[in-house]
């Protein structure tokens, strides 16, 4: 058995990176650092040039170049608000670690980027259940693997966001008690460390937001169709209960009706695939299931039409 007391953690950074994601890392294993009676973790933040690096939120922070020869036992990348900065292309680097048995844990944005450059099947990495909105159509991907996160032995995809401490937590018990690592969560307040296999909330279409089963199921199905758009009878058919029923259920739960709902959440998918594919307004529609007058729903619905939300961000893929 290794003797070794101590453990590193280097995490990768670029711009725009998610504060969530660093705080997920970084608070872990400095509360279990302070519990212990001998720090048993250290980190380095690196970047592709080192110097400041600023989050999404606008906070910066100070970070070291990569290193062609990383000595770390674990090498976190942290996910971004950009999926399309180049700065995410990390294959050599990732590469590097790998190479010298480091595990390397890629959240959100990092795991589609690699997921996207380096293919595999689906079912063998995960990524937020955004970003696999956004995989599934640029990919033609079948159905994504919607667990919080997927280890293949040399890397961890993950979902990212509040995830990132159900991995960390999961790292450091390989070092620490369970005890210590229980103690850890209960500072955090984090009251169940959930498995690597655990579906994610709503795209992992577990979703129990309401407290009601109906609504919950109902909610579940307009997730897992949108593309072909269940009819409201449909559905109270399939749940077995009255369109009345459902509606006042939709009403006390959610101040909306069911189809307003539906709609909202096609919309939601929709801006999506705008922003982060390149698709064309009529196939992000039909994607959608908006099979005529999808820009004019649109733009009655945000005010904007899909064209004008894609210069307004900035985007090319017109």
């Amino acid at each position: 058995m290794s003797d070794k007391t101590q453990w590193q953690f280097d995490i990768l950074l670029a711009d725009k990176f998610v504060l969530t994601e660093l705080a997920g890392v970084i608070d872990v294993i400095r509360i279990a650092n302070r519990i212990s009676a001998k720090p048993p973790f250290r980190w380095i933040l690196r970047s592709r040039n080192g110097g400041l690096v600023t989050s999404s939120a606008g906070v910066f922070v100070k970070a070291e170049a990569f290193t062609d020869r990383p000595d770390a036992d674990y090498a976190f990348v942290i996910g971004n608000s950009d999926p399309q900065n180049p700065e995410l292309s990390l294959g050599s680097v990732i590469s590097k670690y790998t190479y010298r048995q480091i595990k390397v844990l890629l959240l959100a944005e990092a795991a589609s980027r690699y997921i996207n450059e380096h293919g595999g099947e689906d079912e063998a990495h995960t990524t937020h259940w955004e970003n696999g909105t956004v995989l599934q159509e640029r990919l033609e991907m079948g159905d994504a693997n919607f667990a919080l996160a997927v280890d293949d032995g040399r890397i961890v995809t993950c979902a990212g966001m509040g995830a990132t401490v159900d991995v960390t937590l999961a790292i450091i018990k390989n070092h620490l008690s369970s005890a210590t690592v229980m103690t850890v969560a209960d500072i955090l307040l984090h009251e169940h460390i959930r498995d690597f296999s655990t579906l994610q909330p709503f795209g992992g279409k577990t979703l129990s937001m309401t407290g009601d089963k109906d609504l919950d199921r109902c909610i579940e199905l307009m997730q897992a169709n949108m593309e072909e758009p269940l009819p409201i009878s449909q559905l109270v058919q399939l749940l077995g209960v009255s369109s009345r029923s459902l509606e006042r259920k939709f009403k006390a739960s959610l101040g909306t009706t069911p189809n307003n709902y539906y709609r909202e959440l096609r919309m939601n998918k929709a801006n999506n695939l705008l922003l982060n594919t390149t698709l064309s307004v009529r196939e992000v529609g039909l994607a959608c299931g908006f099979v005529n007058g999808f820009s004019s729903l649109y733009k009655s619905f945000f005010g904007i039409t899909p064209l004008g939300l894609r210069r307004q961000s900035g985007s090319q893929n017109e």
